[in-house]
């Protein structure tokens, strides 16, 4: 099989597609964290502590080097440990929501399985598989009694 026709029949299938999909998804998601994040969360964050302007905040392990007339002779050397706090944020937001996201989807999927919640409709796989387990269940019975009798 050459490997334009593999491609083609994984795009048609369905998964790069939903691939696609969920990458730009996730890319317009993480603009609006990062927004949510650096306009919404941590202004009121630096206001409760001092003003203080998080995505500023860093160790500098080594200053800058001047020369005599002011120019930059070597850039100061610096950990910047708040945009660390920003993208730790960041990630659990991203992680919180993917989470309820998931719940819920769990949630649905549950009661879309359960073949007793009417609420639902239950898919048709899901549907034979119960009411084959229901005639098995009633044949087992029936052979418990006979044997019963039987004896």
């Amino acid at each position: 099989m050459s490997i334009l026709k593999e491609f083609k029949e994984f795009a048609v299938k369905g998964n790069m597609m939903d691939m696609a999909i969920g990458i730009i998804i996730g890319a317009s998601f993480n603009k609006v964290i990062d927004i949510l994040v650096k306009k919404v969360l941590m202004p009121p964050l630096s206001l409760m502590s001092g003003s203080i302007d998080f995505e500023d905040k860093r160790f500098v392990l080594q200053e800058s080097i001047f020369d005599s007339s002011g120019v930059v002779v070597q850039e100061e050397i610096a950990i910047g440990y708040g945009l660390l706090l920003e993208a730790l944020t960041d990630f659990l937001i991203i992680g919180f929501t993917v989470f309820i996201v998931v719940k819920a989807m769990n949630r649905l999927r549950k009661r879309a399985d359960d073949t007793k919640d009417d609420a639902v409709e239950t898919p048709k796989n899901i549907q034979l598989l119960s009411h084959l387990t229901e005639l098995l269940e009633e044949q087992n019975e029936l052979l418990r009694s006979s044997t019963s009798n039987d004896k």
